[in-house]
């Protein structure tokens, strides 16, 4: 299909996005007459029509800055001649509230799933290894490092033994907030239905002591959660056999455990953007976003997070929210993180990475219209900090950095049983327990990196696909992956190093 080399995302808007590179004195219809006056990267904006100093620049209808100086119609419009100005967004909390169009219980989706014994539902079948404390996190990758493909071969059942090591867990403030939300991540990462049994390993002086972790959020030891002290175990060495004979222990039980039908209302999706480009709004984002309508039309549950990256845009949630409460609790959040990054040279005060500018954001504005996409049109249904557990299905949010394996190591633990990775720069990122599918947002960075991406957005900006046609594929994608079969991440083996509990504490 032949397509425009210029989108136009909206009538108001007076900038352009280029499909395509773009020459220096290239002609084209859409401007009027006048010529391209730079050369301009795919994905990147260029001036509609003349844009007055101080005039706001607008794309999807939404102010994403204002021009620092005249800019001609057809110039390059980037970060050099626009700045971000904040303005006042009105919540107009719940205003646009529309009704689910819930599926009968007769007709939802299913897909092939792990049943637990008080009826969570896991995607995979892993057992975890945590640390306490980051002094015992050589002791837990030895122990995994014991469980070969050659040894796991025994137990086919099985998907592997992954060791969740960490950085914290004495050093730090406690009690404390970021004690709090350590304690809160370990806990979700146990009690998590992908994993079918958990080994936790503490030094044994630490703060955050295994049986204290244990009792104040409510696990209780058992055949399938063993707790290990190296100090009372007798060292290295002997909590290394003692770990490994307690998983040998765990394994033909957690081996037993087979795949059955079960309702797509029991996933729990993480939503993630990272490498962002030009094209992640138009393309990757909006279609996880239609995904996930028809997901919670199933009676499954969206987890958006990512706070900063909603910054400039929440009104758009917060129009969504279901009451004023969960409305208001999402400003509650996002006015912590201005007193959290103030003075900081932090992403949230309009400062996007390297990779973002290079691929046509501006600044944090332009990066939250594409961000909050993902979570599609439905109704927000409640607001979580970092790590707490998702108790309520629907689109949700759960607070939490920018930074991807922070941001998803705490859906994990919230209780997502499978991520959803958007990128137009390729991030090359994968997660255990909840096996991550990366949506690629353009043809040409798929075909580049096609190895570590699942699927292929890029059609729509082609013209070959709509956000429709392309969400309905991602959500059958979805049901596939959640059924067994591996994602890009997980055949390339990533996903042993990506738990990232939050550090927002002091280090004494």
């Amino acid at each position: 299909m032949r397509t425009s080399p210029l989108i136009r995302l909206h009538d108001d808007d007076n900038v352009f996005v280029a499909r395509v590179p773009l020459a220096l004195g290239q002609a084209l219809a859409q401007l009027g007459g006048a010529r391209v006056r730079a050369q301009v990267p795919a994905g990147h904006k260029i001036a509609a029509r003349g844009i007055a100093r101080g005039e706001a620049v607008r794309k999807f209808d939404t102010i994403i800055g204002t021009a620092t100086r005249t800019i001609e119609a057809g110039e390059y419009v980037h970060s050099h001649n626009i700045e971000l100005v904040d303005y006042y967004r009105d919540p107009q909390f719940c205003q646009d509230v529309r009704p689910v169009n819930y599926l009968p219980l007769a007709e939802r989706a299913r897909f092939m799933g792990y049943v637990r014994p008080d009826g969570r539902v896991g995607t995979r079948n892993f057992i975890g290894i945590l640390s306490s404390v980051n002094c015992s996190a050589t002791v837990i990758k030895h122990i995994a490092a014991h469980f070969t493909p050659q040894v796991m071969a025994a137990w086919p059942n099985v998907d592997g033994v992954v060791a969740f090591a960490h950085s914290s867990g004495c050093g730090m403030s406690s009690p404390s907030e970021h004690f709090d939300v350590l304690r809160r991540t370990l806990a979700g990462y146990a009690r998590h239905p992908n994993l079918a049994a958990v080994l936790v390993v503490g030094l044994g002086c630490e703060r955050n002591q295994v049986p204290a972790l244990l009792a104040s959020q409510g696990l209780s030891a058992g055949p399938m959660l063993r707790p290990l002290v190296m100090q009372e175990v007798g060292g290295t060495r002997a909590t290394i056999q003692a770990g490994v004979d307690a998983i040998m222990a765990m394994l033909p039980a957690a081996n037993a455990a087979v795949r059955e039908p079960v309702s797509a209302s029991h996933l729990k999706i993480g939503l993630e953007c990272g490498g962002s480009d030009g094209f992640s709004g138009i393309s990757a984002n909006p279609a996880l976003g239609a995904a996930m309508d028809i997901l919670v039309r199933h009676g499954g549950t969206a987890i958006l997070s990512e706070t900063p990256e909603i910054h400039g845009v929440e009104y758009m949630l917060t129009r969504r929210a279901v009451t004023e409460e969960v409305g208001r609790k999402l400003l509650d959040r996002l006015a912590w993180w201005g007193r959290y990054a103030a003075g900081q040279n932090a992403q949230f005060n309009g400062v996007v990475g390297h990779g973002n500018q290079q691929g046509g954001l501006a600044n944090i504005f332009e990066k939250s219209l594409g961000s909050a996409m993902k979570g599609g049109t439905t109704p927000l249904q409640a607001v979580y900090e970092y790590a707490e557990p998702v108790d309520k299905a629907g689109l949700v949010f759960m607070d939490s950095p920018g930074y991807d394996p922070v941001a998803a190591t705490g859906q994990i633990a919230s209780g997502a049983n499978l991520i959803c990775f958007t990128t137009g720069r390729g991030s090359m990122f994968g997660s255990k327990p909840a096996p991550t599918i990366k949506l690629a947002t353009n043809t040409p960075m798929f075909r580049r990196l096609e190895e570590d991406m699942d699927i292929n957005c890029g059609l729509v900006v082609d013209g070959d696909a709509t956000i429709d046609q392309m969400g309905q594929a991602i959500f059958e994608h979805i049901l596939d992956i959640a059924s067994g079969r591996r994602s890009k991440s997980e055949l390339l083996g990533l996903g042993d190093h990506e738990f990232v509990p939050w550090h927002l504490g002091i280090v004494s």
